[in-house]
């Protein structure tokens, strides 16, 4: 491939997984079983990202192994109603239908875990968004790097990817122990925890003793290491007898923990749910669920709470494009959309244009989404639970508490 003997889409593709190789000091190359491309709004990409994919198609670029696409700038189908504008759709499109050129499904979604594309324990990935690196690391124990949209498009290309960083036995053990001495129950407490600790860990690898492992479910998990890629660059974590490398087989064996990690005491979320509320006593003009991509459990549940109301606040809760059409199947989406609230498929706030749209302050129970929000949607942020956010849809004002 590197020779051009497959073609020059490949030969640039191969050219840049050796270049990264060779920066990191791999000593070889790791067939990967699935990548996850970022880099898709065009809302970042701009014009010059978009040159740039189109070029790449055009030379013969075609993926190796099973893709998938982080969220796009728009929900593909409703677009218009949401308000945005004939000119980013057909820009946004665009850069979507060069990714298809290149065998690429167009799936946009944070979540691929959500949507079929589950890795399996000891797979080997190249994966882009910080959130499905960390949830792929942690919850699943796959093995990737979090990789630049270029480098993950390159692995697919190639089906290949430099044997380095989180690929590597030594590399994933922990360099943080984190003990926590305070109750960590709703979804935004792992938000918050994960702010918390992410801004200490940077890059390093967490270490979590003193969770309840019953509170530890799947979508709680997710908002916790979304929440430290968002403050640090945690690529995995581990939480004792929960996550599947911290969970010894024999008495004798080791938890996977350096012998000099640095030791840190978490007893109070309040310093977290201060620093990421950052409106000025106003209620929100928006209720935003869903970062990252919720699942239909999480849909279910929104739909019992808002069954049979009027919603005062727009509620948006962004999901993969099938999650959306098994909510629709299982009658949640009906109930939603009765109430006044939508589904948004293919896109997150955080990727669209939605500053066009005039939301000066959004509500979320998503810690990822409250500590982004403020730099790249330019809107105050109400950060709190899943109840507390239903309700300020539901009565159209935030109450402005985080512990009952």
């Amino acid at each position: 491939m590197l020779s051009g003997a497959r073609g020059e889409g490949a030969r640039k593709a191969m050219e840049i997984v050796v270049a990264l190789g060779t920066i990191y000091e791999a000593q070889d190359l790791v067939p990967v079983s699935h990548v996850q491309v970022s880099g898709v709004s065009y809302k970042n990409l701009g014009e010059a990202g978009l040159e740039f994919l189109l070029e790449w198609a055009a030379q013969g670029a075609q993926v190796r192994v099973p893709t998938t696409l982080n969220p796009a700038g728009m929900d593909v189908q409703q677009w218009r109603e949401l308000g945005f504008s004939a000119e980013f759709a057909a820009q946004q499109q665009a850069v979507l239908d060069a990714f298809t050129a290149m065998g690429i499904r167009p799936t946009c979604t944070c979540t691929p875990y959500l949507v079929g594309y589950s890795p399996a324990y000891g797979d080997h990935l190249a994966w882009g968004e910080s959130s499905a690196v960390s949830y792929a690391n942690s919850v699943l124990g796959a093995r990737t790097n979090r990789e630049g949209g270029p480098g993950a498009l390159a692995a697919a290309i190639v089906g290949r990817t430099a044997r380095y960083g989180l690929h590597l036995d030594e590399n994933r053990l922990a360099t943080l122990l984190v003990d926590v001495r305070c109750p960590v129950q709703e979804s935004s407490d792992f938000g918050a925890l994960g702010y918390l600790v992410g801004k200490t860990a940077q890059n390093g690898v967490p270490y979590f003793r003193g969770l309840d492992p019953a509170q530890c479910i799947p979508d709680k998990l997710k908002s916790l290491g979304a929440a430290m890629a968002a403050s640090g660059a945690v690529a995995l974590y581990h939480v004792e007898g929960v996550t599947p490398e911290a969970q010894p087989t024999t008495s004798s064996q080791r938890p996977p923990i350096r012998d000099n990690a640095q030791v840190i005491i978490i007893d109070s979320l309040d310093p977290a749910y201060t620093s990421l509320n950052l409106n000025l006593n106003l209620n929100p003009d928006l209720v935003w669920i869903g970062c990252p991509h919720a699942s239909l459990d999480e849909i279910a549940a929104i739909a019992a709470r808002v069954q049979g109301k009027k919603l005062q606040t727009p509620l948006w809760i962004t999901a993969a494009r099938q999650v959306r059409e098994q909510a629709a199947q299982g009658g949640y989406l009906r109930i939603i959309e009765q109430a006044g609230g939508r589904i948004v498929s293919d896109t997150c706030l955080i990727v669209a244009p939605v500053e066009e749209l005039g939301f000066g302050c959004i509500a979320t129970n998503s810690g990822k989404g409250a500590f982004y929000g403020p730099g790249q949607v330019h809107a105050q942020m109400c950060f709190g639970s899943t109840e507390q956010c239903l309700e300020a849809a539901i009565s159209g004002k935030w109450q402005a508490k985080w512990k009952d």
